[in-house]
């Protein structure tokens, strides 16, 4: 190490020696100790050295040969073990703060290095935004936003509008009007994320699902109703297929006379137009929702061929949806009579469809904002979705 200081170097030398000068060593090591000015001397020294540092390889050589398993210093520090408790006294806090003064002055140095770094890395990478977009560079549109506006046009054709509300809820909208009771797991702190209370008392949730929208539309304005409410939702899930916040979109359609087979005609309208099959084979299978009475889980026929699953026809099953008839509670809680009005609601993951539809595996990528798989993955900016010209061309 350069400019160091003759006296630590030849009061390392010596104390590092093996022999029989041991115990002038540990003199010297005492004397500079004791002398304040000396000790401060040399700790300057070896900042001084530390700050002529011009890179961080450099920097890490010093580290090395000062604090590393066979630096001076550390070495130094394992000779404390057989000297006298006198000589200990006076030696061990000199080398300790030999020891951090160094530390110190490297993690100071180390950081100064590091800012040089991203501000020749930012001054380097500029660009100019006025040029036009090369044509390998052309962005994409991300996978959810994709599935989105398909699903907006599917429904759109069969009449539906879209409604859209806060992502933060009260426990009115989120919980207590769709018949989801206090003792519900929903309301549970593993599922749900809560904000403090506030000053009415209540505790705002991050909404667990699209259905206060329904909700606020049907508080609104008096039915009939056909809507559909795609946005963002947040439950406290993290695996390859559940993730913190997703997407869903939910359908309501309230007025006079309807039943189960409008429901139902119109999710296998949904799915021959969302897969693009002719004719997708499907199931029903009772459930239970809070807010649905009866409920249902909607199965969509799948085969495999090799790596690849098809969907709308096969032996297989996978789960599409859930849906239901509209709980009587919920209408009595937006004010409209059940005995003059009924509906049906459903609600669709769209990540999930996403992935059922495109072969994305792991719903945890879709946030990872990996350039590579948003180029796989993504689509063309200009061609957007629409039932005449082709969902997904």
């Amino acid at each position: 190490m350069k400019n160091i200081g003759a006296e630590l170097r030849t009061s390392l030398q010596r104390a590092l020696s093996k022999t029989s000068a041991e115990k002038v060593e540990v003199e010297i090591l005492a004397k500079i100790a004791s002398d304040q000015t000396k000790s401060e001397a040399l700790l300057r020294s070896l900042r001084d050295n530390i700050q002529a540092a011009s890179d961080e390889i450099e920097l890490e050589d010093i580290r090395i040969e000062m604090l590393g398993k066979k630096g001076e210093i550390s070495l130094l520090m394992k000779t404390l073990g057989g000297m006298s408790d006198d000589e200990r006294k006076h030696v061990g806090p000199f080398l300790n703060k030999l020891r951090n003064g160094t530390t110190d002055a490297i993690a100071a140095k180390k950081a100064v290095l590091e800012d040089a770094a991203l501000n020749a890395r930012l001054a380097s990478e500029t660009v100019d935004v006025t040029l036009p977009a090369r044509a390998d560079e052309a962005g994409s549109i991300h996978p959810i936003s994709q599935v989105t506006e398909e699903l907006i046009a599917i429904f759109a054709d069969m009449g539906f509008t879209v409604a859209e509300g806060p992502d933060i809820e009260t426990d009115f909208y989120n919980f207590s009007a769709l018949n989801i009771p206090a003792d519900h797991p929903a309301r549970q702190m593993q599922d749900t994320f809560y904000f403090h209370e506030g000053d009415d008392g209540e505790r705002p949730v991050l909404r667990t699902h699209t259905s206060p929208v329904q909700i606020r539309t049907m508080m609104a304005g008096p039915p009939p109703y056909r809507i559909i409410c795609p946005g963002r939702t947040y439950r406290c899930d993290s695996d390859q297929t559940h993730t913190p916040m997703f997407h869903q979109v939910e359908g309501l359609v309230i007025d006079k006379n309807i039943h189960m087979g409008h429901l139902k005609g119109t999710l296998e309208n949904f799915a021959r137009a969302f897969f693009e099959v002719e004719n997708p084979v499907m199931r029903f299978r009772p459930s239970y929702f809070p807010f649905t009475e009866p409920s249902a889980e909607v199965d969509i026929g799948c085969s495999r061929d090799g790596d690849e699953l098809i969907l709308g026809e096969g032996d297989g099953w996978m789960e599409i949806l859930g849906c239901g008839m509209v709980h009587p509670n919920v209408l009595r809680n937006c004010g409209i009579d059940p005995d003059e009005w009924q509906g049906f609601a459903f609600g669709i993951g769209i990540d999930r469809a996403a992935g059922l539809k495109y072969g994305m595996p792991d719903l945890r990528a879709y946030f990872d904002a990996d350039m590579r798989w948003l180029k796989h993955y993504g689509f063309a900016p200009l061609d957007m979705p629409s039932r005449h010209g082709g969902l997904s061309r």
